[in-house]
């Protein structure tokens, strides 16, 4: 866990270096140079401007549909993450076990601890950073978006609904939508797993499942609209992504439980 959390902050870390090098108030162009504009920021404004033009110039609509586009190209990844997740729940007994056979903290028990769990994780298929590549895809593209709705007058002075799409949801709607939307996700992601109280990692999620809607709506209130509705829209597509993809999961876990 530890590890995956300072991969986080690093990839955070680079992120922010990146972005750092131009300002927000400046506008994105196709003239506009650096990594961070031509293969991020530019090509999604682009990409947002041209699906708004086709829709009348309905840049809200253009957000809805370019972050459908996002969740369905980054589909097989988060399918990859929920069956990752399910596997991870599904060994935790062994993992349980294997721990307080090594719960020694000398250098050569710890480092039997580690050679066991691997070979557990392998012989599960199981790959402890799968749950981080979506969140590592994620977050340039997050990024990406706020800096291409500030540096893009069409997208910032634009309407949609209630709202400025440059400006905070004036009435809150968003970041309350957004936070419960998370909050579903993440507990359908948590459906099925074990519930034995000393679990390390389900109470990780279980402290994940409070924070992480606790975050996003908190931020949500402060940032563009157009930041939120992307949370909204992406959030309510990985609720209806988990229960499309869970529900085979555990039909299958069960039969293959009954089987045996």
């Amino acid at each position: 866990m530890r590890k995956k959390v300072l991969l986080l902050l690093t990839l955070a870390g680079v992120l922010f270096l990146l972005s750092g090098c131009t300002q927000v108030n400046q506008e994105i162009t196709s003239e506009s140079t650096g990594i961070w504009n031509e293969y991020f920021v530019y090509p999604l404004s682009w990409l947002i401007t041209y699906v708004a033009e086709a829709f009348n110039e309905n840049y809200g609509l253009s957000i809805v549909l370019v972050t459908i586009l996002i969740r369905l190209v980054l589909l097989p990844l988060n399918i990859k993450q929920l069956r990752s997740s399910k596997a991870m729940q599904a060994i935790q007994p062994q993992l349980q076990e294997v721990r307080q056979k090594y719960s020694s903290k000398d250098a050569k028990t710890q480092q039997k601890l580690q050679q066991e769990t691997m070979e557990l994780f392998q012989k599960n298929g199981v790959n402890p950073l799968a749950g981080c590549l979506p969140i590592i895809v994620q977050m340039p593209i997050l990024l990406a978006f706020y800096h291409a709705i500030m540096r893009t007058a069409e997208i910032k002075e634009h309407s949609f609904l209630w709202f400025q799409l440059g400006d905070p949801d004036p009435y809150f709607i968003l970041p309350v939508v957004a936070a419960v939307a998370t909050y579903v996700q993440q507990k359908l992601m948590m459906a099925g797993g074990t519930s034995a109280p000393q679990n390390a990692m389900m109470a990780q999620m279980k402290m994940m499942l409070y924070m992480m809607p606790i975050m996003i709506g908190v931020v949500a209130i402060f940032f563009p609209s157009a930041l939120s509705l992307y949370w909204v829209v992406g959030n309510i597509f990985m609720v209806i992504q988990t229960l499309f993809i869970r529900n085979p999961m555990m039909k299958d876990a069960e039969t293959g439980g009954n089987s045996k």
